[in-house]
């Protein structure tokens, strides 16, 4: 039996950051943090900010695994050069022990499992912020660098990040903290003043062929529409692999390249009932909210180009042809994603509210469909 309690920071159907050695697309970023470590101006407080899924926390983990094992500069006439890279062989004792979370002079701050109710908690606590006064107790005994991955810092609740605030303000010496964020407009400004910036960008089609490849997976003739559904983000790519995200978009366009059909709007919304499928339930709302998006900007810029799906620009087009329409889709995703938060808050059965969105957009393309 696995013993191992889900792990907050993992997508499902792919390896944990820091069992990735390679990171695709952000050399910019690596680039921004080598400059500052090699010319001397290494800040001890890290933004990892950006989308989803596009290596923020495999950024974080090839700092830290970077810090932890390069030696540190004596000033030496036999010193060794400056490094140009990040990279540490995967055969390094460091590259051992932060796999198997075993280095002492790494403290991982992430939302905790909750053995009692048997799940992940919602927010990152106080008390896991505290548990950081220990580990700077025992790691000062070690000697060398020491850092701090926060993933991810929008998880914090307030006495969290107020905890977290003081950290930053008077930082333990030769420590480096190196904060995750989705959404940094949600972080406390003091926090965001105190920390050096890198931005992660999102993937193009060729980065995130390469990237799904890194994570075993050989996407194919799927690449270019998984770079479309997802943003150029690797782990939405990986979510919709894992949960038959595209096909499940095809249905959508099919549903409304056949006038809203309802039999299949049915049936689709029936595959999203019961707690076993709760994540395809989470994926199919989002998909919806994508459609709608897409299906907005069709009447701004035109049909999307890659197309995620077969058929997909004729079916925007025809039910998004002007900017007019396009402002008529835009008001009702605004409504749909306030009434889905609501519905998954109030515990509403997924078939229902499903199938309420379909015939809801389906009204809507009818009364455009007989405009003057």
């Amino acid at each position: 039996m696995n013993d191992i309690p889900p792990e907050p920071d993992r997508v499902a159907g792919a390896p944990h950051p820091r069992e990735t050695a390679h990171l695709i697309g952000q050399e910019s970023a690596e680039h921004s943090f080598l400059d500052a470590f090699t010319s001397g101006r290494m800040h001890h407080a890290w933004l990892i900010s950006g989308p989803r899924g596009v290596g923020k926390a495999t950024l974080a983990w090839r700092i830290a695994r970077f810090l932890l094992a390069t030696p540190e500069d004596d000033g030496g006439m036999f010193a060794a050069p400056p490094p140009d890279t990040l990279d540490i062989p995967a055969d390094h004792p460091i590259s051992h022990r932060l796999a198997a979370l075993s280095e002492p002079r790494l403290f991982l701050l992430r939302r905790p499992w909750d053995a009692k109710a048997e799940r992940l908690k919602q927010d990152i606590t106080v008390d896991e912020v505290r548990k950081m006064k220990n580990f700077f107790a025992l790691s000062a005994t070690d000697g060398g660098r020491r850092v701090v991955i926060v993933d991810t810092a929008d998880e914090m609740n307030v006495n969290a990040a107020n905890a977290l605030l003081k950290l930053l303000e008077e930082p333990p010496v030769n420590t480096t903290l190196l904060l995750i964020s989705h959404q940094p407009s949600r972080l406390l400004p003091t926090i965001l003043s105190r920390c050096r910036a890198l931005r992660c960008h999102t993937l193009d089609a060729d980065e995130m062929a390469q990237a799904l490849r890194n994570a075993g997976v050989d996407a194919g003739e799927q690449t270019l529409a998984l770079s479309a559904l997802s943003g150029g983000s690797v782990g939405a790519a990986l979510r919709l692999l894992t949960l038959d995200g595209l096909a499940l978009y095809g249905d959508i366009i099919k549903i409304f390249s056949a006038n809203g059909d309802r039999q299949a709007a049915l049936r689709l919304a029936e595959t999203a009932a019961g707690k076993t499928n709760a994540a395809r339930f989470e994926l199919m709302l989002d998909l919806f909210d994508l459609f709608l998006s897409r299906l907005a900007r069709t009447g701004i810029t035109g049909p999307p180009n890659p197309q995620a799906s077969p058929h997909e620009g004729t079916v925007l087009t025809k039910l998004c042809p002007d900017a007019q329409a396009a402002r008529r889709w835009a008001i009702l995703a605004q409504e749909l994603g306030a009434r889905a938060r609501h519905g998954r808050a109030v515990n509403l059965d997924p078939a229902a509210l499903i199938l309420d969105m379909v015939l809801k957009l389906n009204a809507t393309a009818t009364d455009l469909a007989d405009r003057p």
